[in-house]
């Protein structure tokens, strides 16, 4: 009973040293041994490192202790200070040979994302075109998951990005046949679940897939970071495994070279056939992590690389693995932006696969995918990676379209006002849409693309907007007047130069009257673009809910072979167990 009294006031003294930290300053570093002792700079085999140590418990003959312990008997606090020596921790029963670790340092968050205000209500008479460049970067959802599920914690506004969450998912659009029209163009329309005076229309296309073996032949260089910034499991320990699944589904027509940059960027692997699986999984397993980052160079050489072994007609492609953490050479985004637009020229594609937290730099990340006509994926677990480099290989590594721009013309005889639902760092000016100058977004072989605007119906009550003193009447008569809107897309054929023109009239008559009677694919999709919304603070969406959000999920999964859908109401039950609201 003595010494559980001991063990007890050791422990309250912690506590309370730990709470009164909290308030003043952070603690001296703990010594980890006795004042006499030297502390080895590696640990022996059987003995636990400085790392390891801050998760051991004390140990005594009353039992575990949960608690951080150093190996020490005694604790320094830069207010209190605690003695025991060896012999009184014997008389309380305490083992001599106990761990106690230092106080961890307190964790600084420098992950970097792009600040953006979400898009605002237009008027129809003043602002009647809209105007985008599409998007198939999936990295943002599942960025959140990671925050929600393994950090326990909302994301910050600005790690929300409405499309990338939407287009996360497929969507059951027709599939088109060739590549004569490389994707088809799906619309429906459907009250929005967080205003009966509101609308929403889908506008989704459905990429042209190949059977596998018709893929063309790919030449891949896997450009890995191997910084000192990715040295742990969720980092380089994940990329190893990660690519180790795309090169067991490469074959003797592909091409592997593997690069890396740290301090300086060096070839690990020159461009290796596919079924020397062996040899590529050896050089991949070797990577090991130190040094700073030297992005620039790196990128470089993996472009070097690609070019030396380009495939004409085949994919041909940099896939860089980092967290995007670069602190030497050129860093600045614009810089290395300027670097991968001008090298995008030699026919060679960029992918960014981001991995880790703390420091992930997800605005570098994907903006290099975006000018580089690639695609930014974040992978939190090797489940991501399979879905990404194994799923959905092709749409990662085959474009079927490029500079795939959107127009949206309403028509102010139907429609009062509308806002886009994302897409907020891809929008073009109205003159961009016919200039094939102007880079955008491509697609990949089976991804689908969707887009989401929420629309007001002239007349229903439903306007943000008051109308201008002297403006232009809403609702004026207008030709064509059962058509809600006009859709005019664009696109180039790979390698072409110039574009092709589709277009599509939506009809009034396509109005259902309950979101109840919309697709399952249009429910769901209201349903991730409500759930961000809520994230970013709900401006937009009144009163609706979490829970609100988590019953239309519910009831819109559909086919869900993979269980991408399942896992999204999870999340919404995990945010709204976070949120202090519902």
């Amino acid at each position: 009973m003595k010494a559980a009294k001991h063990m007890t006031t050791i422990a309250l003294a912690l506590f309370i040293a730990a709470c009164v930290d909290q308030q003043g300053q952070t603690p001296d570093k703990v010594s980890t041994t006795e004042p006499e002792q030297t502390q080895p700079q590696h640990p022996v085999a059987g003995e636990t490192s400085p790392a390891e140590s801050r998760v051991t418990e004390i140990e005594s003959d009353q039992g575990v202790l949960p608690h951080p312990v150093a190996p020490t008997a005694k604790l320094k606090h830069s207010r209190h200070e605690l003695a025991y020596s060896a012999a009184d921790m014997a008389g309380m029963g305490i083992a001599s040979n106990i761990m106690i670790a230092p106080y961890p340092e307190p964790m600084i968050d420098r992950e970097n994302y792009l600040h953006y205000d979400q898009n605002s209500v237009k008027v129809v008479t003043e602002q009647p075109v809209s105007t985008f460049s599409v998007d198939v970067d999936t990295a943002g959802y599942a960025n959140v998951r990671r925050m929600l599920v393994r950090e326990g914690r909302l994301p910050p506004s600005d790690a929300v990005r409405l499309e990338e969450m939407i287009n996360y998912f497929s969507y059951s659009y027709t599939t088109p046949k060739s590549t004569a029209q490389p994707f088809s163009i799906n619309t429906e329309l459907a009250p929005a679940p967080w205003s009966d005076k509101h609308q929403l229309l889908q506008i989704g296309l459905k990429g042209f897939e190949p059977h596998l073996e018709q893929r063309p032949p790919a030449n891949l260089v896997f450009l890995v970071d191997v910084s000192g910034s990715m040295q742990s499991p969720d980092k380089l320990g994940l990329v190893k495994k990660s690519l180790r699944l795309l090169v067991n589904k490469m074959n003797a027509q592909d091409r592997i070279a593997l690069a890396v940059y740290a301090g300086a960027a060096g070839t690990v692997l020159e461009s290796t056939p596919g079924n020397e699986k062996a040899k590529i999984l050896a050089a991949i397993d070797g990577l090991q992590a130190g040094g700073s980052t030297h992005g620039s160079a790196g990128i470089k050489l993996a472009y070097a690389l690609a070019e030396q072994h380009k495939i004409e007609g085949g994919i041909n492609r940099v896939v860089i693995a980092s967290d995007g953490d670069m602190n030497v050479g050129t860093i600045n985004i614009d810089a290395l932006k300027d670097l991968v637009e001008h090298k995008r020229m030699s026919g060679i594609a960029l992918t960014t696969l981001g991995f880790g937290s703390g420091n992930y730099n997800y605005a570098l990340m994907e903006q290099l995918a975006d000018v580089g006509n690639g695609n930014a994926s974040y992978i939190d677990s090797l489940k991501e990676a399979q879905k990404v480099l194994v799923n959905e290989m092709q749409s990662t590594l085959l474009t079927i379209a490029s500079d795939v721009k959107i127009q949206v013309e309403f028509n102010p005889a139907l429609v009062s006002e509308y806002r886009l639902i994302g897409y907020e760092n891809r929008l073009l000016n109205r003159e961009d849409f016919s200039n094939d100058k102007v880079d955008a977004g491509d697609i990949g072989a089976g991804h689908t693309v969707t887009a989401l605007y929420e629309i007001v119906l002239a007349g229903s009550g439903g306007e943000r907007i008051a109308n201008l003193r002297y403006g232009t009447e809403r609702g004026r008569a207008h030709n064509n007047a059962g058509e809600l809107a006009f859709i005019k897309l664009r696109y180039k054929q790979p390698g072409a130069s110039h574009s092709v023109e589709l277009s599509r009239a939506i009809s009034h008559d396509a109005l259902n009257n309950s979101i109840d009677n919309s697709s399952d694919d249009l429910r769901f999709a209201a349903s991730v673009a409500g759930f961000g919304q809520i994230l970013r603070g709900g401006t937009f969406t009144g009163d609706w809910s979490y829970g609100d959000a988590l019953a239309l999920a519910r009831n819109a999964r559909g086919d869900d072979p993979h269980g991408y859908r399942s896992e999204f109401v999870h999340l919404i039950e995990l945010a709204q167990s976070l949120s202090s609201g519902t």
